[in-house]
């Protein structure tokens, strides 16, 4: 998927770009504080999950190399609702009364979107955590084959015959395979 131009906001976290940080609490702190405010908590509540979600996202982008493929908005109030939801768990209290408006309040397809973004998410870091699991020969094999490259050249490459890294590859894809499935349980 192509990285959205709203991928700027997440450099601005990882550079500190204080002129459109500031956008970013002008253009959607409000939609959150009425979100938080709806649903059981204060100004205060509000003002700590924004803050508390732009951490989450600067530090997925600093770290897991986040690009946003959705615009920023969804993506940030996704974060923001599930910090939410997390809070009201620990507190105590009942969930969130008001689905409905909630969707309604930010768009279905924001959502949609957003949820989208977060799933795709945790299938790349299955997929790297399983492929970081594989052994070294198998990680290479599998690189290789990646580049799309003719298997018989990265046969000759590697220094192996073709019928054995094409009996390689399939053997390293089923353990990567089982790795994700593992992963996802």
């Amino acid at each position: 998927m192509a990285i959205h131009p709203d991928q700027q906001y997440v450099d601005a976290l990882l550079h500190n770009d204080r002129n459109l940080i500031e956008d970013i609490y002008r253009r959607f702190s409000a939609t959150v504080r009425n979100y938080v405010l709806k649903n059981g908590g204060d100004t205060g509540d509000a003002a700590d999950i924004f803050q508390e979600s732009l951490i989450d996202i600067y530090n997925q982008a600093r770290h897991r190399q986040l690009q946003l493929t959705c615009p920023f908005e969804p993506f940030l109030l996704l974060v923001c609702k599930r910090k939410w939801l997390n809070e009201l768990k620990k507190r105590g209290h009942s969930p969130v009364t008001k689905p409905a408006e909630d969707v309604s309040d930010f768009g279905e397809d924001t959502f949609a979107a957003a949820e989208r973004v977060a799933s795709e998410e945790d299938r790349h870091r299955a997929f790297r955590e399983a492929f970081d699991r594989l052994g070294e020969r198998c990680r290479e094999i599998l690189r290789s084959v990646l580049t799309g490259e003719r298997q018989e050249k990265i046969a000759e490459a590697l220094g192996v015959s073709y019928g054995y890294l094409r009996k390689k590859k399939t053997e390293c894809m089923a353990t990567l395979l089982s790795h994700i499935q593992s992963l996802k349980l």
